[in-house]
């Protein structure tokens, strides 16, 4: 049976190698996406003209006024609260043409506006693929769990082959554990690295050994992988044949075409009033912190947070209310910690997978993870090569005695 499990993961490695490697050197990188984006390209953050300094418009007016200004486009995603000295940033996507309905064409998805002249100061395609100062930071990220592989067919390819990816590396996981001890009486040569034994020894013990040591980290970074690309399609009805889970926001609405995307009969303010209500209801004290509108599904959602912690640091992250944007009713939510176990799972699978759930430290641990992900592919190709490379001439020496 260990051969098998040799076999398979001899395999499993090859098909995943070069995505691990890139996810994993990315993924180093991205942990530290905002701080390094700001470092490169601070025209989309940090304020660089005033204007009238006594006053800055309030969030919800500087959308509105922009939108104004520029009615081919609405706002997808933007904060509730405002950094000092820092601009307005936010997305943006097509507004229906009037008289089409199809979605207008639009050069850019972000935008950072001045917030006391509501005049954009800079904006980009965030997630183009560039290599520019401008478009790094964003091409890494959308690289590490799409490799940018194009939509086909009507599917999202890239999140596809990722979220197969991850499939795979889950069950390599637990067959490298299986097959890195041998025998029980000698488990401890799974843990030592032989580092005055040559170069092949310590490759091999870096492969086997480095990989023992943070098993369950690997574990867990390959599990959340499929939760970030195929919860819908794998995550969740997996979950659900344990646990019972709440229905999902999403689950009952149909997306819109991509070139026919909804326009909200609800503003943005009205949903706002409506999700602090909501919150105060509930005995919240954390204020609303940033609100999306999805136009492919005509729906809403307001986050609740302190300044600018959108992406939840520490726990499981923040907790978020939605609304229909045509009849303005609450169209679910999700409360960290709140309902089933299954529920609980599926909340902790970002905050894991960015090591946020730890705050600070738990990005410093996932920045070394990805590290030890990529070095173990390039480690396994090493040792890969080697014996194929010994395969080959043993093969031809016998062919030669022959």
């Amino acid at each position: 049976m260990r051969k098998v499990g040799v076999y398979l993961h001899r395999w499993f490695g090859l098909f995943t190698a070069v995505f691990l490697f890139i996810s994993g050197l990315t993924g180093a990188i991205i942990s530290w996406d905002h701080e390094l984006d700001e470092w490169l390209n601070p025209q989309m953050y940090i304020l660089q003209e005033g204007g009238d300094k006594r006053q800055s418009y309030p969030s919800l007016e500087l959308a509105n006024r922009y939108e104004a200004s520029n009615p081919y486009l609405q706002i997808s995603y933007m904060m509730l609260n405002q950094e000092d000295g820092h601009t307005f940033n936010a997305f943006v996507v097509p507004r229906p043409d009037p008289v089409s309905g199809k979605a207008n064409e639009i050069a850019f998805n972000q935008v950072a506006l001045n917030p006391y002249t509501a005049e954009p100061q800079a904006q980009r395609m965030w997630g183009e693929i560039s290599l520019s100062k401008e478009n790094l930071l964003p091409f890494l990220y959308k690289l590490h769990y799409s490799m940018h592989i194009p939509d086909g067919f009507g599917i999202r390819l890239g999140y596809l082959i990722m979220g197969i990816v991850a499939i795979v590396w889950t069950l390599d996981c637990l067959i490298s554990l299986w097959i890195s001890f041998p025998r029980l009486s000698s488990w401890r040569k799974s843990f030592r690295f032989r580092l005055h034994e040559g170069r092949y020894k310590l490759n091999f013990d870096l492969h086997r050994s480095g990989a023992v040591w943070v098993w369950g980290l690997l574990l867990i970074l390959a599990v959340t992988s499929i939760s970030m690309n195929l919860e819908t399609q794998v995550m969740r009805p997996l979950v659900a044949k344990f646990s019972e889970l709440s229905p999902n926001e999403f689950d009952n609405r149909d997306p819109r075409p991509l070139d026919e995307p909804a326009e909200p009969v609800f503003s943005r303010e009205m949903i706002v009033e409506k999700a602090i209500a909501d919150a105060n209801a509930r005995g919240w004290e954390v204020p609303a912190g940033g609100i999306f509108y999805s136009s492919s599904y005509d729906l809403y959602g307001v986050g609740f947070f302190e300044g600018t912690n959108d992406h939840g640091d520490g726990g499981l992250g923040n907790p978020w209310l939605y609304y229909d944007a045509k009849t303005g009713l609450p169209a679910g939510g999700v409360i960290p910690g709140e309902g089933s176990w299954g529920d609980i799972f599926l909340q902790a699978q970002f905050p894991l997978h960015s090591g946020r759930i730890l705050g600070l430290g738990g990005r410093i641990l996932i920045s070394f993870m990805g590290l030890v992900v990529a070095m173990l592919s390039v480690t396994g190709l090493i040792i890969w090569a080697r014996k194929r490379k010994a395969r080959i001439n043993k093969q031809a020496r016998s062919a030669s005695y022959n």
